[in-house]
């Protein structure tokens, strides 16, 4: 399953549960720019370390 998979069923999910529609296209639109910058991975390739230099590199100082 890649990242984008996954988001599907999350999104699905918090419709389910009422999240706000303001709020999934915040979440989509954060998960798009992961997805732009570290590509649609297969869940088994993302890392606790890809993860932390993703969010290291996109750091506002």
């Amino acid at each position: 399953m890649t990242i984008m998979e996954l988001w599907s069923l999350y999104e699905a999910d918090k419709r389910i549960l009422g999240f706000s529609p303001h709020t999934l296209r915040a979440y989509a639109l954060q998960m798009k720019v992961l997805v732009r910058e570290i590509s649609d991975l297969d869940l088994e390739d993302v890392s606790m370390n890809l993860l932390k230099e993703y969010l290291a590199s996109n750091r506002i100082v």
